[in-house]
C-alpha cells in the first residue's frame, strides 16, 4: 500500500465533473487485512470511476496518530474526501462499491 495517484492521461472515459480533481484521504491503522482492503477497494473504485482525476494519501495513525484530529477520525479504516467540498467520511473496508459511490457522491460511468 503506497500513497498514489492515477493520472494516466492516455484513457479516454472521464467522470462527469472532469475538471474537478478529488482529494481522498485513506487514514488506516497499519498494515492490517482491513487496511491493505480498503486501500485495494479505493484504487479499484477510482480507476473505474474518477480515472485520472483523483489523488489518495493514505495516512497511517501507528506512525502519527495526531493527524487523526484534522479529520476528526473515530475509526478505522476512514476515508475522508477532501476535495470537491463539503467533506465526507465513510467508515470501513469500502466493500460495496456502490455505498462508497453514493458517500462520495459520484456518479457511476456507463
Amino acid at each position: 500500500m503506497t500513497n498514489s495517484a492515477n493520472n494516466n492521461p492516455a484513457k479516454t472515459a472521464k467522470p462527469e465533473t472532469v475538471d474537478e480533481r478529488y482529494l481522498l484521504r485513506l487514514y488506516v491503522a497499519g498494515q492490517t487485512p482491513k487496511s491493505i482492503e480498503a486501500f485495494a477497494n479505493l484504487k479499484r473504485i477510482c480507476e473505474q470511476h474518477l480515472e485520472g482525476q483523483y489523488h489518495i494519501e493514505v495516512i497511517d495513525l501507528m506512525v502519527n496518530p495526531t493527524l487523526a484530529k484534522d479529520d476528526q477520525i473515530l475509526a478505522l479504516p476512514t476515508l475522508v474526501r477532501r476535495i470537491p467540498e463539503p467533506m465526507t467520511k465513510i467508515i470501513g473496508d469500502l466493500s460495496d462499491t456502490e455505498s462508497v459511490l453514493v458517500g462520495l457522491d459520484i456518479r457511476p460511468m456507463t
